[in-house]
């Protein structure tokens, strides 16, 4: 079982920052795939971005590629999510994940990962 803590949402304006962090506890991640999605009112949990805790290369979906960047701190078992250049259209709860089994074919759907924080909101003023 992993567990996972989301924090460091707020308040900002149009093209501000914010660095969310993920911390993990609970069983070794080893191989896991960690991702980041986001969900605002109405709409359906949507992906941001994704990384793999032994090794490789971020992967961002479109709409954040070039400004939010995705980190991680082995050490601490602990993820982050830097976002940059922030639009209103930003504005949601955000949460992590973790997908122990990593179906490949799921790898960007919120249904390929099966622990998830509490979430946190981050809302951008226009």
């Amino acid at each position: 079982q992993v567990q996972l803590v989301e924090s460091g949402g707020g308040l900002v304006q149009a093209g501000g920052s914010l660095r969310l962090s993920c911390a993990a506890s609970g069983r070794a991640l080893g191989s896991s795939a960690m991702g980041w999605f986001r969900q605002a009112p109405g709409k359906e949990r949507e992906f941001v971005g994704r990384i793999v805790w032994s090794g490789g290369s971020p992967y961002y979906a479109d709409s954040v590629k070039g400004r939010f960047t995705i980190s991680k701190d082995s050490a601490k078992n602990t993820m982050f999510l830097q976002m940059n250049s922030l639009k209103p259209e930003d504005t949601a709860v955000y949460y992590c994940a973790a997908s122990i089994l990593r179906t490949y074919s799921l790898r960007y759907s919120a249904s390929g990962y099966e622990h998830w924080g509490q979430g946190t909101q981050v809302t951008v003023s226009s």
